[in-house]
């Protein structure tokens, strides 16, 4: 890969490892659904334009049913819902969570007919990363109800982003992929509109809060997945698939450097063990 694809390929690791401490800023005056609407209707607003001329209406017209399962899948839920347990727990800790989706995709995926083998590097890949989290939330990482049920959510949403990509491998394959993504940004901002209406905030936030979203919408979600899909032509889907492993190093750099979270032996191991699963887990099918 050229000089100008690596520094693409550093960039998307940044912009994606981000979200979790934008999230944690901004949830401080602007509620979990208020936050998954904002960044996605900003999303919306630049894409949409960029993309239409792509076919945004005749996608949606052929694929109605998988592009309004994937709005749901990947934005709504994992976006509500991971901005709902980082109300209970850190950053940090969100963002290594989430690097179970590689896992949850091999996991998932058979169940929808997607057929997958089972060599032995995949198994032992599988193992380590259930360990990881074990590790995780076993190791000091985790106390009280409402932790657990911030970890719960965040999990919850992750599953959401398996099931999505799993959409796009079955039936959305050999669709202009931003085309497909202006409409579920379209879909999912007309969702998420009256509970983010419902849970404004009564005086406007303050510019952190505001600088906040507007960095979550256009910088993590628009312009990211516009530099994804420019890696993905230039460098190959394998190749960009690895990003997955640099955003949760990111996610708790910042959450410990910015925002002060606990990142002790537990987490630090049981991140180890999430990447290393993963990457043997994927690198055996690549």
């Amino acid at each position: 890969m050229g000089w100008r694809i690596w520094i693409i390929f550093v960039l998307l690791g940044v912009l994606w490892g981000l979200p979790y401490l934008l999230i944690k800023l901004a949830l401080a005056e602007i509620s979990p659904a208020g936050v998954a609407w904002g960044r996605i209707a900003l999303a919306a607003v630049i894409l949409l334009p960029l993309a239409w001329p792509r076919g945004v209406g005749r996608v949606l017209r052929s694929h109605t049913k998988a592009i309004c399962f994937f709005a749901i899948s990947e934005l709504v839920g994992p976006f509500f819902l991971i901005a709902l347990g980082e109300t209970w727990i850190g950053s940090s800790l969100s963002g290594v969570l989430v690097a179970t989706l590689p896992m949850l995709i091999l996991t998932l995926a058979p169940l929808f007919g997607i057929p997958e083998r089972l060599p032995p590097q995949r198994l032992v890949g599988l193992g380590l990363g259930l360990a990881g989290v074990v590790t995780l939330l076993g190791v000091g990482s985790v106390h009280g109800m409402l932790q657990w049920l911030g970890v719960g959510c965040v999990l919850l949403g992750v599953v959401g982003y398996a099931l999505a990509s799993i959409v796009v491998q079955k039936y959305l394959a050999g669709t202009d992929e931003l085309a497909s993504l202006a409409a579920s940004l379209g879909i999912a901002t007309l969702v998420l509109f009256p509970a983010a209406w419902m849970s404004a905030p009564a005086h406007l936030p303050s510019e952190r809060a505001l600088l906040s979203l507007l960095v979550l919408g256009v910088v993590c979600t628009a312009l990211a997945l516009l530099l994804y899909f420019f890696l993905i032509h230039r460098a190959g889907a394998a190749r960009a698939a690895v990003i997955t492993y640099i955003n949760p190093g990111v996610a708790a750099a910042l959450g410990v450097l910015v925002l002060d979270e606990p990142f002790g032996i537990g987490a630090a191991l049981g991140l180890g063990l999430i990447l290393l699963g993963s990457w043997m887990a994927t690198s055996a099918v690549r």
